[in-house]
């Protein structure tokens, strides 16, 4: 198998903070790598260094010969003032210089240019290359191909970020969070995409199902070393049990040994020239090994009883839209006690701007929500908070409480209870800029659970957090003992935690579903066979019904049909071939091609039809 990449000893450190050392592994041809490790371990930076973006200690990062590597960033960095096409081509490739070569031809009318540039275009397979790209961003739910990077969302960004590294068909892959700000139905396109194809691929991701669907081989760094999984997701989750429980048996061991050794050591100094040196020198080999400690510490929160009353929300006739964009209408709905949602649906239509309205952040254009006396919401934003950098990670939390009381029982002091959030005392006293994506999420995390709410609403709340983090808080959420409103594109996190989905389908339309997320997905799967069939069936109808009333002779009526059909026809057919050298001439101008495509399907569904008709009624004397 041909070797992509060879990580050798490498080291990382910033200041006195070794991240990783000895790193050592490979990926081949057809690898498709998960790299997995608590927030602040280092995988955005070791992402960094081997798409050659950071330096490094010592070690070495070696590529084969010629290999292609994309590289997706956990925030994509696209010129603004670019159009969506031309941030796409903004790369150093033949085909894209073809390319762009062709359009300025094309603007400026340059004869010998564009003579030029369509012989370059046929050298490097250029044509095929920009239906690619239409195609991808098509696929990709970006079809508005010259409006400007600065108008479009951050999940559009996300996309067209992502459809500029795959248009590229890279060797390697490298790929740093590429499920976040994705929509559920994109995700799973790109899953399905990176399962299909030849490309190798290292990619950093909290989506534990993308993990177990995609990847074939997990890299885990643990306590500033790497441990390497030849499976997927759930073959790693086995395999580090037995590591860990294998290391933790060889620590008690040792530390039995030692205990003998320890009296052997300590017998008379006179009888100690006499000791063997080789067993001297095993002892403190022994001594050096019993003084390794795990880092097996893990979030841990207290879920302790929280007053809520049986009124919590009601929402009465609520409508609301941007424009023509219909975000709610006439919707109404009673929220019970201890209910779990989950919301789902496309970039877009709606969810957080249903949250606001909730929180009284946006106002209905008609209708009201009228909110139970007892509920205390806890809000979780997609977009974070903005921590002062310059701020000490304790001062971050002590100015909004020195101490933190969850009951009369139950108290923590704003470090303690930092602790929990697996801010180390040393940690604490970091300046913010300090942290890591995944740890100021942590934090923030930390800010919104220290206020005790009975009625917690999380807005993308898996983004940039760590597995072991996720794992937790998904058993805090589970035994909540209040309510809670989730919405999320992990799909394992919700089918986790959530009884019952809303399904915002867009234009106003919400879908109450009792279940979790895959239930749903299963469920929207089998109806949207269902309906394909009805309306198969409706359209099957009065052809079956024509075949029953035909005869061996035509009529009168079916005569002069039968003349006016092959008109029609050769009539249709001269339009589709003058509209396909139209088509081939048409350069860039995307409007014009649309407008072309779209009689051309037109047509060719009129042909299908009239001449089906044809052969029906040429069989009739």
């Amino acid at each position: 198998m041909k070797s992509y990449l060879q990580v050798k000893e490498l080291k990382k450190s910033f200041g006195d903070r070794v991240l990783f050392e000895n790193i050592t592994f490979g990926i081949y041809e057809g690898d498709k790598v998960g790299l997995i490790a608590k927030n602040g371990a280092g995988k955005t930076t070791l992402l960094k260094i081997i798409a050659g973006e950071m330096d490094y200690d010592s070690g070495d990062v070696v590529f084969c010969n010629d290999l292609r590597v994309g590289y997706l960033r956990q925030l994509p960095e696209i010129d603004e003032n670019l159009t969506v096409l031309e941030a796409c081509l903004d790369i150093s490739d033949d085909a894209v210089d073809a390319i762009k070569l062709y359009e300025d031809a094309l603007e400026t009318g340059d004869v010998d240019m564009m003579d030029k540039a369509m012989r370059l275009m046929d050298a490097t397979d250029a044509w095929t290359y920009e239906d690619r790209i239409k195609q991808i961003l098509t696929q990709l739910k970006i079809v508005k191909l010259n409006q400007p990077v600065k108008q479009l969302s951050g999940g559009q960004i996300k996309r067209v970020a992502l459809a500029k590294v795959i248009i590229n068909e890279p060797d390697l892959l490298i790929l740093d969070e590429p499920t976040n700000h994705l929509d559920i139905e994109i995700i799973e396109w790109l899953e399905d995409y990176l399962k299909r194809s030849r490309i190798a691929l290292l990619m950093v991701t909290h989506d534990r199902y993308f993990l177990d669907r995609v990847c074939s081989k997990i890299i885990e760094i643990d306590d500033n070393q790497i441990y390497t999984y030849d499976g997927n997701y759930n073959y790693y989750l086995t395999k580090r049990e037995e590591r860990i429980n294998a290391q933790n048996a060889e620590l008690a061991k040792v530390k039995n040994l030692l205990r003998t050794e320890i009296e052997w050591m300590r017998r008379q100094p006179q009888a100690r020239g006499s000791k063997a040196k080789y067993r001297i020198d095993a002892y403190y080999e022994l001594d050096k090994k019993s003084k390794v400690k795990r880092d097996d510490s893990t979030l841990e929160l207290s879920n302790n009883a929280i007053y809520i009353g049986k009124k919590i929300f009601e929402a009465k006739n609520v409508c609301k839209r941007f424009g023509d964009k219909v975000i709610l209408d006439n919707f109404n709905y009673i929220f019970s006690r201890y209910e779990k949602l989950g919301i789902i649906g496309d970039n877009g239509v709606g969810k957080t701007t249903f949250i606001k309205l909730l929180l009284g952040l946006e106002q209905p254009d008609s209708g009201s929500f009228d909110i139970g006396e007892t509920v205390d919401f806890g809000h979780y934003s997609q977009n974070g908070i903005e921590f002062n950098d310059n701020e000490k990670v304790i001062d971050a939390i002590t100015k909004i409480a020195e101490y933190i009381y969850f009951d009369e029982k139950t108290k923590y002091s704003a470090s303690q209870f930092l602790q929990l959030f697996l801010f180390s005392p040393n940690t604490q006293q970091k300046l913010i800029c300090k942290l890591s994506g995944g740890e100021k999420r942590r934090l923030y995390l930390a800010t919104v659970l220290m206020k005790n709410p009975n009625f917690l609403i999380l807005d993308e709340p898996t983004n940039d957090l760590d597995i072991v983090t996720l794992e937790v808080l998904e058993d805090y959420l589970r035994s909540f003992k209040g309510c809670l409103i989730v919405i999320s594109h992990d799909r394992f996190f919700m089918d986790k935690i959530v009884d019952h989905v809303f399904a915002f389908e867009g234009n106003g339309k919400i879908k109450d579903f009792p279940g979790n997320y895959s239930d749903y997905r299963e469920w929207s799967i089998e109806e949207t066979k269902r309906k394909a069939e009805e309306n198969k069936k409706e359209v099957e109808k009065p052809v079956q019904k024509e075949k029953k009333v035909n005869t061996n002779k035509k009529t009168f009526k079916e005569k002069k049909e039968f003349e006016t059909l092959s008109a029609e026809i050769d009539q249709l057919e001269n339009e589709k071939k003058e509209l396909e050298e139209e088509l081939n001439s048409a350069g860039t101008d995307y409007k014009k091609i649309e407008e072309i495509s779209n009689r051309i399907s037109d047509i060719i569904e009129a042909l299908d039809m009239k001449e089906m008709r044809w052969l029906e009624l040429s069989e009739k004397d």
